[in-house]
């Protein structure tokens, strides 16, 4: 059986409820982690919401399909609706992309989605605290932390680091959102926003997202923070090392100049964005130092820096499309 969509196909369906009456839809993202993809659907299938739940698998390796293999023998054992494709194209912006829009195609009255990425397992309550915040705060789209879990117990001291940290402390209304990686999504804002909702040409873990989020927020959607609805994400080895990590802070700063950009990409617009970059590194060493006091962590102090000049550069690498 094949999608309606070019370069995506239906791997694998079980259909347990009349497809009309799945309110939720879980979609999970895989790339070569059949051994985590498992850890992440035994969290999904422990969730117990008050509506109809299927989850879509998103197998992003359409050569090897080890996490479609994997997925498969999962879901076959466990009385859940659901559907496995497979998406030629890889990247994170196509597996998003495709897994969202055979959510609206393969339960036509869906009314939210949640997005969880195959590194990450799920709070016991995950889902409840996402929809929980979206009817408290009438949001749109609610955005939950991603907390790190690092493999080596040497490497626990990063999660000090600002790159491993939350963008928020707190639940309630948000600016903006970084990460499909743990976000609640409303039918809303699917039917409002464009196909294809991220933009292929940001097709890199965290640019992507945020830009997609960033559009949303312009559209007039609300955006949300749920401290509560956390899920753990395993940090890989060499995640942790200093030229990642350096890497990923020059990313942040690139990526917040491209959303300044497009927001308003006059002269006066972009000379704006050049001054806030400018402020942003001369204030670099006493940030970087207050930092370093906070933390305890000498490479913290560097952070502010690194923002600064990835805010100046504006290039983001393709180091983290499939990480």
């Amino acid at each position: 059986m094949t999608s309606n969509v070019e370069g995506v196909s239906i791997h694998f369906q079980t259909r347990l409820e009349d497809a009309a009456d799945i309110e939720l839809v879980i979609v999970v993202p895989t790339f070569r982690r059949p051994d985590h993809l498992l850890k992440t659907l035994k969290t999904i299938v422990s969730q117990r919401p008050d509506v109809p739940l299927a989850t879509i698998v998103v197998e992003n390796d359409a050569d090897g399909l080890a996490g479609a293999r994997a997925a498969k023998d999962f879901l076959v054992r466990h009385a859940l609706d659901s559907a496995i494709i497979v998406v030629r194209s890889r990247g994170l912006a196509h597996a998003c992309n495709a897994g969202w829009a055979a959510a609206l195609n393969l339960y036509p009255n869906l009314a939210v989605l949640a997005a969880i990425y195959d590194d990450e397992v799920a709070a016991p309550e995950w889902l409840d605290c996402l929809v929980a915040v979206r009817d408290a705060h009438g949001a749109d789209i609610v955005g939950g932390p991603q907390l790190p879990v690092f493999q080596h117990p040497r490497d626990q001291k990063w999660k000090r680091h600002p790159v491993f940290k939350p963008p928020y402390d707190e639940t309630g209304p948000v600016p903006i959102l970084y990460s499909a990686g743990n976000v609640l999504i409303t039918r809303r804002v699917l039917d409002g926003m464009p196909q294809p909702f991220l933009n292929p040409a940001l097709n890199i873990v965290g640019v992507g997202d945020a830009d997609f989020f960033d559009r949303c927020r312009a559209k007039g959607f609300s955006l949300a923070w749920a401290a509560e609805a956390w899920v753990a994400e395993t940090v890989p080895v060499h995640h942790t090392t200093t030229s990642w990590v350096r890497a990923r802070c020059l990313e942040k700063g690139a990526i917040s100049t491209i959303l300044e950009h497009q927001r308003d990409a006059t002269l006066a617009g972009r000379l704006r964005t050049l001054g806030k970059s400018l402020g942003l590194l001369v204030m670099a060493l006493p940030v970087g130092l207050r930092l370093w006091a906070e933390t305890g962590l000498a490479a913290a102090s560097l952070y502010p820096l690194y923002v600064a000049i990835g805010r100046l550069t504006a290039k983001v690498g393709s180091n983290h499309a499939q990480d």
